[in-house]
């Protein structure tokens, strides 16, 4: 797809382990372990059949912890992107980070590395964009970067919320899942 037709989509980013699959503390480190939360591939094909384009940022220190490596990591990105097919939809890039949180990188949210890349793979401005996360990280790289944040009630959405003060999320759209958050995006951006 070239850099035009890229520029007039719209763009969606998502968080991966409590948005769109269910988290682990022990984390997902393997396909078998990856499994998704009900109704958000639905809510990625609805994403994907009303134009946009739909990145995951994720961080993923289970391989700085020597849990897992990249390519099973790759694995388990594969699964989820032909589940999302499986439904009519497609993940236009999956970027993540593979460093621990002692790491000092540019890429671990809170960080802006990941979005930034995702910015300019797509040729697209992030000012506005949909980012939906379950983490008070997630919502302070979407503030950084200019992105509208959504907070998932899914994953660690609810202890994010129990942490949180009221005015710590004024700017914040608190929905209970990917699907209810994809629909709104669809009928709002």
């Amino acid at each position: 797809m070239s850099d035009t037709k890229n520029r007039q989509r719209k763009l969606v980013i998502l968080d991966r382990d409590g948005v769109i699959n269910h988290d682990s503390d022990n984390y997902i480190k393997s396909p078998e372990e990856w499994i998704p939360i009900a109704g958000s591939l639905e809510g990625i094909a609805l994403l994907s059949q009303a134009g946009f384009l739909v990145t995951v940022a994720t961080n993923q220190s289970g391989i700085a912890r020597n849990l897992f490596d990249e390519y099973t990591l790759a694995r388990i990105h594969q699964k989820m992107c032909a589940a999302v097919e499986q439904f009519g939809g497609v993940l236009d890039g999956v970027f993540f980070c593979p460093h621990g949180p002692q790491g000092g990188c540019n890429c671990r949210k809170p960080r802006s590395g990941l979005l930034e890349e995702i910015s300019r793979e797509f040729g697209v401005p992030l000012q506005g964009v949909p980012l939906v996360g379950d983490s008070l990280r997630d919502v302070e790289v979407a503030r950084q970067m200019g992105c509208k944040p959504f907070l998932v009630k899914t994953g660690k959405g609810m202890q994010t919320l129990a942490s949180c003060g009221p005015k710590e999320l004024t700017d914040v759209r608190v929905v209970d899942s990917l699907l209810v958050a994809t629909k709104l995006i669809i009928s709002e951006f």
